[in-house]
């Protein structure tokens, strides 16, 4: 896997970040979603790498990046302070500005780094991801009944004595054949490791505990996304079907957005990787072209 990529321990103010980089090119951050880890973008960066230098981090909280601090308001686990320690990483990687991709949860981290550090971010590109505002105050009995796991994950201590009782039964969807073997003995030593399952969990309380009053203060305040953005999304999963069309969302948050969905289940990456990174390679050589 990430054949022609170093991995390495990059540290920052807050920790050690687990990082795979290689290729060459203008620099572009992917960033994954819950449970996975960077591993999730191997096929992706391989077809990246010829024209990008492509840099695939665990998010901090997960895979074998640093466990932030817990608090009150799980303000350590907000994507804003995500976002932070992903730009200082990438100046420590001499990279002053970037394209940044997320899938799901890496979404949120991508769409807030896009919002607090709009010098550095030169495009966005979310998969399967809205604002966390926008999945509250559109939350319905759909999404309630769908993503349930959000207020769950967002209680105290339950969660994880759920999860670490038996990883593999919670994570039941898990596949050597669809992730590769690598990528899923690295998660299955991750979802076995309880600091990291809280570090993950820890995640979706900041959703509900502090991103959204972030939401709701951009919003509040005009702030917008500036710079081009592409929002895709599984055609079989749920996004379009409990929201509508994203893009029409998206553009209440972002001047220039186009967007499409994709013929693939949640996890893209792993099941449609052509397809994604054609999206991508395109999407930046025609809206933020070298």
């Amino acid at each position: 896997m990430f054949d022609g990529f170093v991995l390495e321990g990059i540290q920052i103010s807050r920790g050690t970040l687990r990082v795979r980089r290689g290729g060459s090119g203008p620099p572009i951050l992917l960033l994954h979603g819950h449970p996975r880890t960077h591993m999730t973008w191997n096929k992706v960066a391989e077809r990246l790498s010829p024209f990008f230098t492509v840099v695939c981090p665990d998010l901090p909280g997960f895979g074998q990046s640093f466990i932030p601090a817990d608090s009150l308001d799980s303000r350590h686990s907000s994507k804003r302070s995500k976002a932070h320690a992903l730009v200082e990483m990438m100046r420590v990687l001499g990279h002053d500005s970037f394209h940044v991709v997320g899938h799901d949860r890496g979404s949120l981290t991508a769409f807030r780094m896009a919002m607090d550090h709009p010098a550095t971010v030169r495009s966005l590109v979310t998969i399967d991801g809205l604002p966390v505002l926008e999945h509250l105050e559109r939350a319905d009995w759909k999404f309630a009944n769908a993503w349930y796991h959000w207020f769950f994950f967002a209680q105290p201590e339950k969660p994880e004595r759920a999860i670490t009782a038996n990883p593999t039964a919670w994570y039941d969807k898990l596949s050597p054949e669809l992730m590769g073997a690598e990528a899923y003995d690295d998660l299955l030593d991750c979802i076995h490791d309880p600091a990291v399952i809280h570090g993950m969990i820890e995640d979706y309380r900041a959703g509900l505990r502090i991103d959204h009053i972030h939401d709701r203060e951009d919003r509040k305040a005009g702030r917008r996304i500036r710079v081009p953005m592409l929002c895709l999304w599984s055609l079989r999963d749920d996004l379009e079907e409990i929201y509508g069309d994203p893009v029409a969302i998206w553009r209440d948050w972002a001047d220039d957005v186009t967007g499409f969905g994709i013929d693939s289940g949640h996890h893209v990456a792993e099941e449609n990787p052509a397809a994604l990174a054609a999206a991508i390679k395109n999407f930046l050589e025609i809206a933020a072209p070298r």
